[in-house]
C-alpha cells in the first residue's frame, strides 16, 4: 500500500549527512574513529554518568553490562537479579547468557513499568541486582529501587533504552544507577540503525566493559586470556547518533507535543491512554499506547490487523517473560501468575509515533483508530 503509515518514520534532518561525508572524506569509519569518542563523552557527561562506552547494540550493552558486573562484584553462577516481566526479551538473556537466573516482577497497570511494591518479595539471599527498564516513555519508580538496593545491598542495573532524555526527579535516566545501557535502534530518540552504549560512573565496571566488548585484548594485543566479543560500534555509526544527540531536547518536545495531540485526540475512545504525567515525571511518549477496555470485543492483535488493512502500522506490547517459550523449555519460568503483563500483551498495542510523522499521517491515525469502535 503506496500511503501506508509506518510504526516508526525516523527523522534525519540535521547533521547526520554532513558527519557521515565526513567520516568518508577522512577515512576514519572503523571504531577507532573521533564520533565514537565524542559521543561517549558527551552523551555519558549529559547523562550523569562520568564513563560511556558505544557498542553495536543496546542488546549487547546488556550483554556486556552484565558479564561486567558479575566479574567486578564476583556474582556466581546461579546468583538472581530481578527484572520486570514486561519488557524485552534482551534483559532476561543477557542474565541467561552470563549463567545468571532472572526473576520476573510484574507490570504497573497504569504506568507499564515494573510494579516496584511486588520487588522485595521476591529477593532472596541469592539476589544480588535489581534491573529496571524504563517502559514506553515513563520512568520506573524510581525511590523504591533505590531503598531496597540500600536495604539489601543490592546493584541497580538500568536499562534506558526507551529513556533518552528522560527524567527522574530532575536526574537523567541512565544516570541514577551503578550501570545503565542505552539503545539507538531506528525507533529510538537517538537513530542510528542500530548501536547502543554502556555508561557507569565506576572505573573498574568500564575498564571490564571495554576489555569484553573488544574481544578481551590484553597487552600484548593477540594474547587472550579471556572470551569476550567484538560488539564495537563504527564510526559511521557514531557519526549519526552524535547528530541525533545534538538534537536531542528538540526531539523529545517535538514527542512530548505528539504525545499531548493525541491524548486531545483519542481520549474518550474506549481504551487506556499512556499516563501523561507522574508524582516523578513526564512522559515524554516514545511510543504511543493503548491497552483496550475488556469490554472491547476484539483483542490488540485484531485491533492490529484491522488498522493494518487501513494504512496504519502498528505494534504490539512486549510478551510476558515468564511466558516465553525458550524460557519454558530452559526451565527459568515459575508457575508465579503474573496478570498484569498478560493482560497488557492480549489488549495493548502502539501506534505511529515516530519523529518523522507528519500531522497529515497522525490525523489519519487519528481517525482510523477512532473508527476501530
Amino acid at each position: 500500500m503506496s500511503d501506508f503509515i509506518p510504526v516508526n518514520t525516523p527523522l534525519l534532518d540535521g547533521n547526520e549527512k554532513r558527519y557521515l561525508n565526513e567520516c568518508i572524506d577522512t577515512g576514519w569509519i572503523s571504531s577507532e574513529g573521533p564520533f565514537v569518542k565524542k559521543l561517549e563523552k558527551e552523551f555519558s557527561a549529559y547523562t550523569g554518568q562520568k564513563y560511556g562506552s558505544c557498542v553495536a547494540n543496546g542488546s549487547v550493552a546488556i550483554d556486556a553490562a552484565v558479564r561486567a558486573m558479575k566479574s567486578v562484584y564476583g556474582w556466581a553462577d546461579g546468583d538472581e537479579v530481578i527484572v520486570p516481566n514486561f519488557t524485552i526479551i534482551s534483559t532476561a538473556q543477557s542474565l541467561i547468557y552470563n549463567n545468571l537466573k532472572p526473576i520476573f516482577v510484574d507490570a504497573e497497570p497504569l504506568t507499564w513499568n515494573m510494579d516496584t511494591s511486588k520487588i522485595e518479595e521476591m529477593i532472596t539471599p541469592k539476589t544480588r541486582a535489581i534491573m529496571v527498564v524504563h517502559i514506553y516513555g515513563l520512568p520506573t519508580d524510581m525511590d523504591k529501587v533505590f531503598a531496597l538496593a540500600k536495604k539489601y545491598n543490592l546493584k541497580i542495573i538500568e536499562d534506558a533504552a526507551q529513556a533518552h532524555g528522560q527524567t527522574y526527579r530532575d536526574k537523567k535516566c541512565g544516570g541514577m544507577s551503578d550501570i545503565s545501557t542505552f539503545s539507538f535502534y531506528a525507533n529510538k530518540h537517538i537513530a542510528c540503525g542500530e548501536g547502543g552504549m554502556i555508561m557507569t560512573s565506576s572505573e573498574d565496571l568500564i575498564e571490564k566493559v571495554n576489555y569484553y566488548k573488544n574481544l578481551c585484548f590484553s597487552k600484548d594485543r593477540f594474547v587472550h586470556y579471556d572470551l569476550g566479543w567484538n560488539f564495537r560500534m563504527s564510526n559511521l555509526q557514531a557519526a549519526v547518533a552524535y547528530a541525533q544527540f545534538e538534537k536531542l531536547e528538540k526531539s523529545i518536545q517535538k514527542k512530548k507535543e505528539m504525545g499531548a495531540w493525541y491524548q486531545e485526540l483519542l481520549k474518550n475512545i474506549p481504551a487506556q491512554l499512556p499516563v501523561h504525567k507522574t508524582a516523578y515525571a513526564e512522559n515524554n511518549y516514545w511510543v504511543f499506547g493503548l491497552v483496550l477496555n475488556d469490554d472491547v470485543r476484539f483483542n490488540a492483535k485484531e485491533a492490529m490487523q484491522k488498522l493494518a488493512d487501513k494504512g496504519i502500522g502498528c505494534r504490539p506490547f512486549f510478551y510476558p517473560l515468564n511466558e516465553q517459550p525458550v524460557f519454558k523449555k530452559l526451565g527459568i519460568s515459575d508457575n508465579i501468575k503474573r496478570p498484569v503483563s498478560a493482560r497488557l500483551y492480549e489488549r495493548g498495542f502502539y501506534i505511529p509515533s515516530g519523529l518523522g510523522l507528519s500531522e497529515a499521517d497522525m490525523d489519519r491515525v487519528v481517525k482510523e483508530v477512532r473508527s476501530l469502535f
